[in-house]
């Protein structure tokens, strides 16, 4: 780190990115995928983000990669480290353990890239697994029955916050002015 005369520390420029062949996209992919569960089309976009990057530093043409894109990511998918099924299942049992409605988890499955049809196929509309969800959402969050305050005075806002999370009106309800038994 270095420090200017005032004591502040300077901001640290960025190093000037490698330039990119396929070697360095296949690489990068694998080193990508050791740490991340990802769908195709995350992997898709972080290749191409790096392209970019290395393209505008570099002055090259962002389209020459697109087939070597292709390529990697269909190699990765056909040997099994991509596989959107397996990352939508275990990304919506985490979401749902996590306390997110079903709405949020359809939500946040599609913005990974996952396809209409997969997240229909995850996400089945359950209002027992809403409930659950719900409660255990309001529990993290200290809502309802688990607010150290006036309930009273906080249950049209913590019923508010529970539909802002994308549970329904009669879930949310029913998770703060219930009691929280069955967590």
């Amino acid at each position: 780190m270095t420090w200017r005369r005032d004591g502040e520390a300077a901001p640290r420029e960025r190093p000037a990115p490698r330039r990119v062949d396929t070697a360095y996209l296949r690489r990068a992919a694998l080193y990508y995928l050791e740490r991340y569960s990802v769908p195709e089309a995350q992997l898709r976009r972080v290749l191409q983000r790096k392209i970019d990057r290395s393209c505008r530093h570099h002055d090259l043409d962002p389209l020459e990669f697109s087939a070597a894109v292709d390529e990697i990511v269909a190699s990765c998918v056909a040997s099994g480290l991509v596989d959107d099924r397996r990352f939508a299942e275990a990304r919506a049992q985490s979401l749902r353990r996590k306390g997110r409605s079903a709405r949020a988890v359809a939500a946040g499955l599609a913005a990974k890239g996952v396809g209409r049809e997969l997240v229909a196929e995850m996400v089945v509309p359950d209002e027992d697994a809403d409930l659950t969800a719900a409660r255990i959402a309001a529990r993290r969050k200290r809502l309802g029955p688990w607010s150290r305050g006036d309930r009273a005075a906080q249950r049209q806002k913590d019923i508010a916050t529970l539909a802002r999370a994308g549970f329904s009106l009669t879930i949310a309800r029913t998770v703060i002015d219930g009691a929280g038994e069955g967590v």
